[in-house]
């Protein structure tokens, strides 16, 4: 009887694909403040996440979505999951992400499968129905 909120579904503007080709000056990760982002996507696991994003395109262009918009729909199919906490820098992103909505009936079991497979990060989840 517990749901989750989840929050920085985009992994604070990873999944946007914005660096893809490195670290924008005009980006959160470009900020002093924000050296450790900075680190995380320029280091080994960071160059990771980029390939998994290459190979999750694919699914978005079949969907006809945006990648952040796979991605919160990917949070929002968990029934474990009451709310996504999206942040958005303007109104286009906020709309962007909203999209999210339209998505979430497409996200079929095989769907939700062939990504589970491509992050490689499934949890376990035991289900304990005792009252």
């Amino acid at each position: 009887g517990v749901g989750a909120m989840t929050w920085s579904p985009l992994a604070c503007g990873i999944i946007s694909g914005k660096y893809g080709n490195g670290v924008p000056e005009s980006s959160r990760a470009a900020l002093k403040c924000y050296q450790w982002l900075k680190e995380k996507i320029v280091s080994e696991e960071g160059r990771k996440q980029q390939v998994k994003l290459k190979d999750l395109s694919p699914i978005a262009e079949r969907l006809g979505c945006t990648l952040p918009q796979l991605a919160v729909a990917w949070c929002l199919r968990n029934e474990g999951v009451s709310s996504v906490l999206l942040g958005s820098s303007n109104p286009e992103q906020l709309i962007e992400n909203l999209g999210a909505i339209q998505v979430l009936p497409k996200m079929t079991s095989h769907i939700v499968n062939e990504i589970d497979n491509i992050l490689g990060n499934k949890p376990y989840s035991k289900k304990d129905y005792r009252s």
